[in-house]
């Protein structure tokens, strides 16, 4: 055709449907912002404008340019040329060249054409999944930037030319990774949101478009606030995708970040920390807790800290970073113990618990449930009453929110009869667990009983601990203590509960969440 086809800075050889296209690139694209990929055959990932600057076939004013499509190959080199530097990739499916056209009179016909359409002909739809991302990397991310006076306007434009390069090579999309910025500063700004974007295109605007706020780094009041309020659902985090945090620190934090760390860690999320410029010799002594690092990671195993000697010609360090935080089965602090338990409770429903108490009992387990999260992916609950015989009131699978477990357990009805609590911890091991043993999730029995068993305790509780179940013993009024604690998992003073009347299960609701965290947590170290 006689037209060239009008394009975008961001134009990847892959957008184009033609064998040979002819194209017409703007002026004024950001320099920094072009992801090329080769030199003379540029991999198709490649921005077309930014191989041509690159190849020397146009400058930064813009102009027309022919795209011819190659077939695909391995090792694409790193090359710096006319203000770009190329970067290496090991293989890609096509390739493209690019070339001056020699008959400029056609530039001005240049029609606009949308980038990402629908394409016909030869290829598969490779554009319309520019739009989905890359769905191997499932992540939510926050940047947590510093916008300190200590890295101050200089250095924090660099770190957003940095943050911007992530946020492409992430692969954002609708179905892929989604990000969002918080500024640390005085006081922390949620700049982004997860859900205000899904296009890398969108994200990189945003991110040029930031300003410097200045005062204190004040990274741990910037840290637990973004932990805390960023991940909600209302603001676009997805269930049963991993939570990141990736804290930029120049220099050092200027308050204690130990204590954000763990906030974040009890709100499942993973806490990465690039430390750009580490305090030199002469600067240690203003630091007020050398280890931050180790602190406020995720874990403190190598894998979640990332070190830069300065914020200059930090290229070469955004695909190593990028491919940590695609690493979706290393993100050890997403399972918490509100997203992976499955909680039995198994209440006595004997004659002298009564009807009221037996309401009690009810609010008690409906109080523990409600702490957490529970889903199809995430915590289950079951119940069983027991009298003689037991009944299951719900299984594991039968409600995957907290408002059907909460509305069924509302519905049980009291049944009244005689006491075999050995029994009914058999039961529950094998019915009600059996299915869930080889699961993901941490087992738990919280076993309340208000008298005497007529049967064994201890041998059914020895083998449900056997088979991965930690249990929880709770006796009220004549529950001998002796049978509390055989039931209860080692060690038994922390897995054993007593309290007089039915109205003191209301204060020991946090204390068995807490006993249910502390296990779960002490068996992932």
């Amino acid at each position: 055709s006689l037209a060239s086809t009008a394009i975008t800075c961001f134009t990847r050889g892959l957008d184009l449907r033609k064998e040979t296209e002819d194209v017409l690139c703007p002026a004024n694209c950001p320099l920094w912002q072009f992801y090329v990929f080769g030199s003379g055959v540029y991999a198709s990932l490649s921005s077309v404008c930014g191989a041509a600057i690159h190849r020397g076939v146009i400058t930064n004013a813009g102009g027309a340019v022919r795209v011819q499509t190659l077939p695909g190959q391995e090792n694409y080199p790193a090359v710096n040329a006319n203000g770009i530097q190329s970067q290496v990739l090991a293989r890609w499916t096509s390739s493209f060249s690019v070339t001056r056209i020699k008959n400029t009179a056609l530039e001005a016909v240049g029609r606009t054409v949308s980038t990402a359409r629908p394409s016909t002909g030869k290829r598969p739809k490779k554009p319309l999944d520019k739009k989905a991302g890359n769905k191997d990397c499932k992540a939510d991310i926050a940047f947590l930037i510093d916008g300190s006076y200590n890295i101050g306007q200089r250095r924090f434009n660099l770190q957003k030319n940095f943050v911007g390069k992530v946020a492409v090579m992430l692969g954002i999309g609708t179905e892929g990774p989604h990000v969002g910025v918080v500024q640390a500063s005085e006081h922390p700004k949620i700049e982004f949101y997860l859900k205000n974007f899904t296009a890398a295109k969108e994200v990189l605007f945003a991110i040029k478009e930031l300003g410097f706020r200045g005062g204190n780094s004040n990274t741990g009041k910037a840290l637990k606030h973004t932990a805390q309020k960023f991940f909600s659902l209302e603001n676009g985090a997805r269930k049963g995708i991993p939570k990141i945090i990736v804290v930029f620190i120049d220099g050092w934090p200027s308050d204690d970040i130990e204590e954000a760390g763990i906030v974040a860690r009890e709100f499942g999320v993973n806490v990465f920390i690039v430390s750009v410029a580490k305090p030199t010799t002469e600067e240690l002594g203003m630091v007020q807790d050398i280890g931050f690092v180790d602190k406020a990671v995720c874990r403190n195993n190598g894998f979640f800290s990332y070190q830069m000697p300065t914020w200059f010609g930090t290229t070469k360090y955004v695909k190593p970073l990028v491919q940590k935080l695609c690493s979706h089965e290393q993100m050890l602090c997403s399972k918490t113990c509100y997203n992976s338990v499955n909680i039995g409770f198994l209440i006595d429903g004997s004659s002298s618990v009564g009807d009221s108490n037996f309401r009690l009992v009810l609010e008690f387990i409906s109080n523990v449930a409600k702490a957490f999260e529970i889903s199809d992916i995430g915590s289950k609950i079951a119940v069983v009453q027991f009298t003689y015989d037991q009944r299951t009131e719900f299984s594991f699978t039968d409600y995957t929110t907290k408002e059907k477990v909460l509305s069924a357990m509302r519905n049980i009805r009291y049944m009244s009869g005689g006491t075999a609590t050995g029994d009914a911890i058999s039961f529950t091991t094998r019915n009600v667990f059996g299915p869930v043993t080889d699961g993901p999730n941490k087992n738990f029995l919280v076993v309340l009983t208000d008298g005497q068993s007529y049967d064994d305790v201890r041998g059914p509780a020895a083998a449900a601990q056997k088979a991965g179940i930690t249990i929880f013993s709770i006796g009220v009024a004549w529950a001998p203590l002796d049978d509390l604690k055989d039931m209860a998992s080692e060690p038994r003073e922390s897995h054993t509960f007593f309290t007089r009347e039915f109205t003191g299960l209301e204060q020991m609701v946090p204390d068995v969440i807490r006993g249910i965290c502390k296990d779960f947590l002490d068996s992932k170290q």
